[in-house]
């Protein structure tokens, strides 16, 4: 198995990353899960650089997302809630039409890394992930164990600009390119 390394002489780059929870029910102040991956992204030295609540509805989780996307003070934005197969659940179908390009290997890693945690029952979430413009879009189940699962076993290291051998935060830059 691959052990994460990170190029500690090298300076660390603090992303700012804006955190959505789509919930029909939860509040801000009553957002676990978010307030969550706030407390992970910032024990890493990152900056939560807005948080949010919408409903569960396609229309208000694109207006969250596209009004972050556009926003050139926020990195990359993580969603949290709205995975999974109730008819509510609408995240995936709010957001895989707006990516211009799919991240695959984010669900396929997000479901291995869960499956120790959770067992089969990760075959209940539909996390996802893309670009959106030049903004990393990572789409996350709604539960703490969840978010705590994708921070630490995916998100701290692509996230981080020391990880190797390669990382997110390097592409930023060229993300522009065509």
């Amino acid at each position: 198995m691959f052990k994460s390394e990170f190029d500690l002489d090298k300076p660390f780059t603090p992303l700012k990353i804006a955190v959505l929870a789509v919930s029909d029910t939860r509040t801000l102040e009553t957002d676990t899960a978010g307030a969550l991956l706030k407390s992970l992204m910032e024990a890493d030295g990152h900056v939560c650089a807005d948080r949010a609540v919408v409903r569960d509805d396609i229309h208000q989780i694109r207006n969250a997302v596209m009004g972050w996307v556009v926003n050139p003070e926020i990195d990359a934005i993580i969603t949290t809630g709205g995975t999974g197969f109730s008819g509510r659940d609408v995240t995936p179908e709010a957001l895989d039409p707006l990516f211009q390009k799919r991240m695959d290997g984010f669900s396929v890693l997000f479901h291995q890394y869960s499956s120790t945690t959770v067992g089969t029952s990760t075959l209940q979430s539909r996390a996802t992930g893309g670009l959106i413009g030049e903004t990393f879009v990572f789409v996350l189940p709604g539960s703490r164990g969840a978010c705590r699962d994708a921070w630490e076993g995916i998100l701290r290291a692509q996230l981080d600009n020391r990880h190797k051998p390669c990382n997110f935060v390097e592409l930023m830059p060229r993300l522009a390119e065509r």
